[in-house]
């Protein structure tokens, strides 16, 4: 990152620098914590959760391998009904039993978050696509709708960049230092907004979040697991889907949305042409998503 440097400037600045007048300067891609409610679910695992909107319609929301509620809020702020988000096993406020998790252990805390709210309509971010699509292996007629966010991971391992990234996070986390902390997140910024007032503020609410809640260490063995055996047994899914990629990002390939969405029977996919989904396309992305659900 360009003269990074932990702490940021007072005013998360400088104004010196700075991503040239046509890139993106405002519109962090997280919101603010908000108050939240721990659930015990049926096999016992108590989880934090969210819920807002209202309505009949429900929509439930997993987020990506160590962010939580207020990374997976802006992509539900267009979405009519009650919208159920919630930290899975290892994050925030959520338990983290002992031993090692897999997939199926997500899809559990995942199904028994939508159930408890009586949802319809999911959408997974990242590993939580991962865990949506294990859901849907196991039930495939579990929701009525679906929408895969950036999938990471299908019937073959991650590559190996993604093992190191979390091996690297988890380690940061561990050491306890918020600048090694921040230097392990920043990638997540992309290029153009790095060192502006709103990369700044995106990388301060990353920094206090895992340094407060920490990471479980049952997540460092989800690397290297796949979602579902098979992806031909998701041809047995009947809800319609929506499966988003973006074009240049190591982490999410854009072939295995191409492979989820030949998989599932009902699929649209689309890909964007440059990562970092929430800082270039944003309002695009809501649109899209709101569109497909509601």
């Amino acid at each position: 990152m360009r003269d990074f440097r932990w702490p940021p400037p007072p005013d998360g600045g400088p104004r010196t620098y700075g991503p040239g007048p046509t890139a993106p300067r405002s519109g962090r891609p997280a919101l603010p914590d908000p108050e939240t409610e721990l659930v015990t679910t049926p096999h016992g695992v108590r989880l934090e959760r969210l819920v807002t909107g209202e309505g009949d319609a429900a929509t439930v929301f997993a987020h990506g391998l160590g962010t939580g509620i207020s990374t997976t809020r802006p992509l539900g702020s267009a979405v009519a009904g009650r919208k159920i988000f919630f930290q899975f096993r290892g994050h925030g406020r959520s338990d983290a039993p002992d031993g090692e998790w897999s997939y199926a252990d997500l899809a559990r805390d995942l199904r028994a978050i939508a159930d408890l709210g009586g949802a319809t309509r999911a959408l997974g971010v990242s590993l939580g696509a991962g865990a949506l699509c294990r859901v849907l292996w196991e039930s495939p007629e579990r929701f009525e709708r679906v929408v895969f966010v950036l999938p990471a991971v299908l019937d073959e391992p991650r590559p190996d960049v993604t093992r190191r990234r979390l091996t690297e996070l988890l380690a940061a986390i561990r050491s306890g230092d918020a600048a090694t902390v921040a230097e392990a997140v920043a990638v997540e910024v992309p290029p153009a907004v790095r060192n502006t007032p709103a990369g700044w503020a995106y990388l301060r609410q990353r920094v206090d979040q895992l340094t407060r809640d920490g990471l479980g260490a049952g997540l460092a063995g989800l690397a290297t697991q796949v979602a579902v055996r098979q992806r031909a047994d998701l041809a047995a899914v009947t809800a319609p889907a929506l499966v988003i990629a973006c074009a240049g990002d190591d982490l999410h390939p854009v072939p295995v949305a191409e492979q989820l969405a030949a998989a599932l029977p009902a699929a649209t996919l689309h890909v964007y042409d440059k990562p970092g989904l929430l800082w270039s396309n944003r309002a695009d992305v809501r649109e899209r998503i709101s569109n497909f659900l509601n």
